[in-house]
């Protein structure tokens, strides 16, 4: 690895294991999306999770990350993200399901995430969902070699505010390697103020647009962790890990068996 204005820069076989790292987490939440269904808990997803990691021989990169005590966390309905799995915790008909994962392999870690339909589910949470997918795919259209991080920022904050939705800025995206976070934050607004960064070959980005339909506003619960939108508006969140190539952003963690919305 090399440094780029305090970021990483990855080479080839560094990126390599990112990724089997990713291929791997892409594997579990394929797993995780042929059993979410009416009636199965979010802790029955948490055991999936765990089951599928010691199978690879990896080992859960969000267990003990600050004290986080899960492999998965399970965002329902207005959860934003960092949801705690639990037995109690039952998914009903309509719901909707972030799974955000991630694992370590050879010291590199991988992190994506998705939104799961539970059975039918509302036209209005599915164009959530469907708008969460497209603003992560315009973002990762935008990480190239000439553009700067924030024209990811931008293309995110476009396109869901061009639909009518609020992007969440308590949280970010963020550079991904042999630590879970690195440099750069990748938010998906632009802030005041910015900095400009030029993006370059061998940079790895977790970008994950987290949008919500009522408010941007999060209220932590007691937990310290589980993150929901203030007014209890339902929230969505996609994302993957990209490589910044000379040729455009290559997606660590593709999945055939992904359609890219719930």
């Amino acid at each position: 690895m090399k440094k780029f204005r305090g970021v990483f820069l990855k080479n080839e076989k560094e990126i390599s294991s990112m990724r089997i790292a990713n291929g791997m987490v892409s594997q579990i939440l394929d797993a995780i999306a042929e059993v979410i269904k009416p009636g199965v808990s979010t802790m029955f997803l948490e055991h999936l999770a765990q089951k599928m990691c010691h199978e690879m021989n990896v080992r859960p990169s969000f267990q003990g990350y600050c004290g986080y005590p899960f492999a998965l966390c399970c965002a329902v309905n207005e959860t934003i993200v960092h949801g705690f799995p639990s037995e109690e915790a039952i998914l009903q008909e309509g719901d909707i399901i972030s799974c955000d994962m991630g694992v370590c392999y050879n010291g590199f870690h991988g992190d994506h995430a998705r939104t799961f339909a539970v059975g039918e589910i509302s036209e209005e949470a599915k164009k959530l969902c469907r708008v969460t997918d497209e603003a992560l795919h315009l973002g990762i259209a935008a990480a190239r070699v000439g553009n700067d991080l924030y024209d990811i920022s931008a293309a995110v904050q476009r396109h869901a505010e061009n639909n009518g939705y609020h992007v969440i800025q308590r949280f970010v995206g963020h550079g991904i390697g042999t630590s879970l976070h690195e440099k750069p934050e990748v938010p998906n607004f632009v802030p005041h103020g910015s900095i400009s960064l030029p993006l370059q070959v061998g940079m790895v980005l977790a970008i994950e647009p987290m949008l919500a339909i009522g408010t941007h506003e999060v209220k932590i619960l007691s937990d310290k962790w589980t993150a929901n939108t203030l007014d209890g508006s339902l929230a969505a969140h996609f994302e993957h890990s990209i490589v910044i190539q000379q040729s455009g952003p290559e997606i660590l963690s593709l999945s055939s068996n992904y359609s890219g919305t719930c």
